[in-house]
């Protein structure tokens, strides 16, 4: 398909780490002001979800942009595997990230919001974000995406309709084969 392969140091603390070392090996004179990072473990994933990516992203004041989805199976609302994302989208499609979690977040009613695990950057916020050091919510939570909360940064949320397959088991990579080769799961 025309696509390059960068192959960085499994070392490497964290995926925006390793985007950071693919950008800086492909790109070292910084001609490309914007980073997305597709991962891997979405197969399934829709090339509409990208575009929608970058729109949140060249928001005034994003440094970093993601996606979500509203939930809507229940199970997934208390489920410590699905990460939230805590924001108020209001008549928007994009708003702003208050807290990502593992937990059922906000509280009370209304919708709760998976989050996509899909990342917009501008190359200056990618740069700084891999300078700063692991933060205490990060840790706690295991999100890397809380230490830039915590630093002050900005991340930018596009409301998306559908959440695609995440591949994190084995019972998952038989559901994306199956999806991929046209078959029932």
């Amino acid at each position: 398909a025309g696509g390059e392969a960068v192959l960085t140091d499994p070392d490497l603390p964290s995926g925006s780490d390793r985007v950071w070392a693919a950008v800086c090996g492909i790109d070292p004179e910084g001609r490309h002001t914007v980073i997305v990072n597709v991962q891997g473990d979405l197969p399934t994933l829709n090339p509409a979800l990208i575009r929608r990516t970058y729109e949140a992203l060249v928001r005034p004041g994003a440094d970093i942009s993601t996606l979500a989805a509203e939930i809507s199976d229940e199970e997934e609302r208390t489920n410590q595997n699905v990460v939230k994302v805590v924001t108020s989208f209001g008549e928007s499609r994009i708003a702003r990230a208050l807290y990502f979690t593992r937990a059922t977040a906000p509280w009370g009613d209304g919708p709760l919001y998976h989050h996509i695990g899909i990342y917009g950057y501008r190359r200056e916020a990618l740069a700084r974000f891999v300078s700063l050091p692991p933060s205490p919510l990060e840790m706690r939570e295991k999100l890397e995406q809380l230490r830039a909360l915590e630093a002050g940064m900005a991340i930018e949320v596009a409301l998306v309709d559908t959440v695609p397959l995440g591949v994190d088991t084995s019972a998952d990579l038989e559901k994306a084969r199956a999806a991929l080769s046209g078959r029932p799961a």
